[in-house]
């Protein structure tokens, strides 16, 4: 696992131990990027059920302003700091070590707006994919996202996501391998 493009690029990324994080893979990552590439500068990120942090660490070596890391696994907690004591990263990200919808729950009590939020969660997680997507395209969401906001979610080609969250709609989908790519954003004048 390595970082693909950017500032970073090359650099080798260690992965949590144990079988229970399943990192995005760097074909896969490549994929995400190259379609949010006009937006990633200057970006707000938040990348959740982070893993390694291979996918926030990414938007950072490709400009993103700042990126929030969501994950509360003690050995994927581990390789983030790892991940970012290796590539001299200390700055411009906050590590939240809680569950994703507790992170967003502070993030909205922070106001704290984000341009581009990415989730991973263990395929198998169904459950997780329905209360972050759900939670994303309520109504009170309103001070979490950008007004062009974009939500990506990964998951399993055979798992179909929900064309749509409230006020969150699929605009694109993007399948490699046994992987899929869900984009999502708020419709404009939408009530829930």
């Amino acid at each position: 696992m390595r970082i693909i493009a950017g500032e970073y690029r090359s650099r080798v990324l260690t992965a949590p131990r144990g079988m229970e994080t399943r990192p995005t893979s760097d074909r896969l990552r490549e994929t995400l990027f190259n379609i949010l590439a006009p937006r990633i500068a200057g970006a707000r990120f938040t990348d959740l059920y982070a893993g390694s942090g291979a996918v926030g660490l990414e938007a950072l070596s490709r400009g993103a302003m700042h990126v929030h890391f969501a994950e509360n696994a003690p050995p994927a907690i581990t390789a983030i700091r790892q991940n970012l004591k290796l590539l001299n990263i200390s700055r411009n990200y906050m590590l939240h070590e809680r569950s994703a919808l507790a992170t967003l729950d502070r993030l909205q009590q922070q106001q704290s707006v984000q341009d581009i939020l990415f989730l991973d969660p263990p395929y198998e997680a169904a459950k997780e994919y329905e209360q972050v997507l759900g939670m994303l395209g309520s109504a009170a969401s309103a001070r979490l996202l950008a007004p062009e906001a974009l939500v990506v979610a990964e998951h399993a080609k055979r798992t179909s996501l929900a064309a749509r969250y409230g006020v969150l709609e699929r605009i694109r989908e993007k399948t490699q391998g046994d992987a899929a790519l869900s984009f999502y954003q708020r419709i404009a004048d939408a009530t829930e």
